[in-house]
């Protein structure tokens, strides 16, 4: 590791060490303790840390023990006690070796440690190119992350959903959950693509048909603070298929943000209020993603070969029926999509993982 990236790591390990000790007495404070939400949200965040401060704390210990068994050694070749400073000497060289292992363990760990502490995320599918057969398709990739989402114990619900005209849907918001689910999700952002024979085809031709995904981390309301003047708000009546309370009742709420043109309309839920909370839910989300999303571009060079940037434009993936597999153009590597379609998107993930980090690395 070169020097001056390992002072880079050693200098964001000692603040995550002082963050994870703040999470510690935020979670031992009565007035915390109080709150379920909070002390779910600290939690998640201190158990991303845990791990990583633990082996700084043990990094930091060796680093004591090796200055130690130098200054024997020094003091052994000064005339001091010869036999202790040869017991000393025999012991450095792995003692150094494992500190340089926890190191290179940490800094591993380390750039993506904001990732495995974003503890809720909000996903987006919608039907892009393809008519008929692209709302099957989008249909098709929800399934998908739901089965996923179940498998990693995540708890998944659905804010927004509009169904397809022959099926499927145009598009679904939800929010999703639980610990990791941003290292999880965050790759998943962009095009994804589908060659098959739709069942809309009488001719057996096979379609392109594509879905979008967006995955934006949920900030904390403290996290980004939207003043209500930059928000315009309309209250009306739902709109679309529904029962006796669609197109009645003044329930459905439509955003927007003033600053950036975002906009957002809500109305899944029969109640003003709970849709007005669902609203400014999505609405923190997608003014975090734009404001994220302008910091990123003033550091393009830098960031600009990372994985899962989510630019909606990005084909990232493509699922082959005939062939019964799925390439993701990032790897340039092929996976099973049956397995995949089951939501066994663990070994395309960890995939991915590996070499974000191997980039970041690189990039410090």
């Amino acid at each position: 590791m070169r020097q001056e990236v390992k002072e880079t790591v050693l200098g964001k390990l000692k603040a995550l060490a002082e963050q994870f000790a703040e999470l510690e007495r935020q979670l031992s404070d009565p007035a915390v303790v109080s709150d379920h939400q909070k002390v779910r949200s600290l939690g998640i965040k201190r158990a991303a840390l845990e791990g990583m401060v633990g082996r700084y704390l043990r990094y930091e210990r060796l680093g004591r023990q090796i200055a130690e068994h130098k200054q024997i050694v020094a003091e052994g070749a000064k005339g001091g006690d010869t036999e202790l400073a040869a017991m000393a000497a025999g012991e450095l060289p792995g003692m150094e070796l494992e500190a340089q292992k926890i190191l290179d363990t940490i800094a591993d760990d380390l750039v993506t440690a904001d990732d495995r502490a974003v503890g809720a995320v909000i996903l987006e599918i919608r039907a892009a190119a393809g008519g008929d057969e692209a709302g099957l398709w989008a249909g098709d990739v929800f399934q998908m992350y739901q089965r996923y989402a179940t498998r990693r114990g995540w708890k998944l619900e659905v804010m927004e959903f509009s169904a397809g005209e022959q099926g499927g849907m145009r598009q679904v918001v939800t929010t999703v959950e639980g610990p990791g689910v941003w290292q999880g999700l965050g790759y998943e952002g962009g095009v994804h693509c589908v060659k098959r024979v739709p069942a809309t085809e009488a001719q057996g031709r096979v379609h392109t048909s594509t879905a979008t995904v967006a995955v934006l981390p949920e900030p904390e309301e403290l996290e980004i603070e939207i003043p209500e003047s930059d928000v315009k708000m309309d209250i009306t009546t739902a709109q679309g298929p529904g029962g006796q309370n669609v197109n009645k009742v003044a329930t459905a709420v439509k955003m927007v943000h003033i600053p950036t043109g975002i906009e957002v309309r809500m109305q899944e839920s029969k109640s003003q209020q709970q849709n007005r909370v669902k609203a400014w839910q999505l609405m923190r989300a997608r003014v975090y993603d734009y404001y994220q999303r302008q910091k990123q571009a003033e550091r393009r060079q830098e960031r600009s070969a990372m994985i899962g940037s989510g630019e909606r434009s990005e084909r990232i993936r493509t699922y082959r029926w005939k062939e019964n597999i799925v390439v993701d153009h990032r790897l340039n590597a092929s996976f099973n999509l049956g397995k995949v379609l089951q939501g066994e998107l663990e070994e395309m993930v960890s995939a991915l993982v590996s070499q974000d980090k191997a980039q970041r690395l690189a990039a410090l």
